[in-house]
């Protein structure tokens, strides 16, 4: 476990607050800046680790990543942008500069932020007790992390029995904001039928229409997911299954899974594998020659593949993410994020640390616009759809269910002779915004509890 601890600042309120309530500067004696209001005290109930956690100069943020196991490179480049999005809180930066309520650094509502980390090992129960450490010792005031959609249903779960805010960052199974919603969890990557929706008019187009699909499946919610959304969103351009594969995370040897989506007669290989059981399977499929008889995707792009696959066998590959760092041509505050990132850790950052970064200035926005830490009112500031200016444009939660509304970007493999510099792996095909492709609240199974449920 890693940690950092700094100091301390006051912190704010809306004006509209301050003049509903009847008082101004001359009667108070304050002069009350409105770039930078100030908190009027109220008195809430005891509730998780308020107020325990923001009673003295600091408040304590718990991130889980899995920094070992298959998933382990996605969690280390999670994990930095938690880093830095506790650094650019505490210390301002261009990013923060752009969020009103966020101006100026110093913490979060006076409140300079400590962080804690700990290693998830991409499974469930090492998260879930890292996570209950943090709020039962360090009296943790917001969890993120979570790459296995599996542990960030666990862990919001875990939020909700203990009244504390858990920002779900990779986790693209649609349970996480559908049928497991939770009061207490949000997400703001676009889940899986966001990214089959955003993803499916562009390789029909490519690719064509009526056309047969295998599908190799990571056994566990978010590949179930992954396939049954696939399944429906290429079913409007007439696409259907061959085989679907259910492997294990973990698996080293695909071979009994490649021989069968090799023997389907499918036009279309679908590798829904995440991390290093990605870049396996996809080194076996080579080998396997399957790549010379199908069209090869990969649905959901994981980070660091480009390394060990190479050009040779992503360009030309279509596949969708939830950033893409070339957003900084048209994006300044994407372009001071990727500036910062590098600096600190001297590579450009993939899509887990903008998703980590950007679900903590969301969290510590909505405190700020709260006036509190007090997990009710930090909820409603989170399900109000305020909109933030964020590195991949504006987003928000939609209230009824928690999912973020955020673009999905639509990538292609570059070739060899394409590739200019560091990380220029991809070309950037379309950002597809989150409002345009977001599961109808009828269909996708959200009963969400109420703040006091168990």
């Amino acid at each position: 476990m890693s940690r950092t601890v700094a100091g301390g600042q006051l912190g704010n309120v809306s004006r509209r607050r301050v003049l509903k309530a009847g008082l101004g500067a001359s009667a108070t004696g304050l002069l009350i800046r409105l770039t930078t209001p100030h908190v009027w005290a109220k008195t809430y109930p005891t509730m998780g680790t308020f107020p325990a956690g923001v009673q003295g100069k600091t408040a304590f943020a718990a991130g889980m990543f899995p920094l070992t196991g298959p998933y382990a490179s996605l969690g280390q480049d999670e994990r930095k942008g938690f880093e830095l999005a506790i650094e650019h809180l505490n210390n301002g930066s261009p990013v923060t500069e752009a969020v009103p309520s966020l101006k100026n650094g110093g913490g979060v509502l006076g409140k300079k932020l400590e962080a804690g980390t700990a290693d998830s090992q991409t499974q469930t129960n090492p998260a879930v007790q890292a996570a209950t450490r943090f709020i039962d010792s360090n009296n943790a005031v917001v969890m993120t992390g979570a790459i296995s959609s599996a542990i960030a249903v666990a862990l919001e779960e875990l939020g909700q029995r203990k009244k504390v805010i858990y920002m779900g960052d990779i986790t693209a199974s649609n349970a996480t904001t559908g049928k497991n919603c939770q009061r207490f969890g949000f997400r703001l990557m676009p889940d899986n039928y966001m990214a089959c929706q955003a993803l499916a008019p562009v390789l029909s187009k490519q690719l064509g229409h009526n056309l047969k699909a295998a599908y190799l499946v990571p056994d566990y919610t978010f590949g179930t997911s992954l396939y049954t959304s696939l399944t429906q969103a290429f079913a409007k351009y007439g696409w259907t299954a061959a085989t679907e594969q259910l492997a294990p995370i973990g698996t080293t040897d695909f071979t009994s899974y490649l021989l069968n989506i090799a023997n389907s007669g499918a036009d279309v290989v679908f590798n829904e594998m995440v991390g290093a059981d990605e870049i396996t399977s996809t080194k076996q499929a080579v080998q396997f020659g399957i790549m010379k008889k199908m069209k090869f995707v990969i649905p959901l792009m994981s980070p660091f593949i480009e390394k060990p696959l190479g050009p040779e066998v992503l360009g030309g590959m279509y596949g969708e993410v939830p950033w893409y760092w070339s957003v900084q041509e048209t994006n300044p505050l994407a372009k001071a994020f990727v500036a910062d990132f590098h600096k600190k850790f001297n590579y450009i950052p993939r899509y887990c640390a903008a998703i980590c970064y950007t679900n903590m200035i969301m969290w510590a926005d909505a405190v700020s616009r709260a006036g509190t830490y007090y997990p009710p009112e930090v909820i409603k500031a989170l399900e109000s759809g305020y909109q933030v200016d964020t590195i991949a444009g504006k987003v928000w939660f939609r209230d009824a269910d928690h999912q973020g509304v955020a673009p999905a970007f639509i990538l292609e493999g570059k070739t060899k002779a394409e590739i200019k510099g560091e990380a220029d792996d991809y070309k950037l095909v379309e950002i597809v915004p989150g409002e345009k492709i977001m599961e109808p609240l009828q269909d996708n199974g959200c009963h969400m509890p109420s703040v006091d449920a168990a």
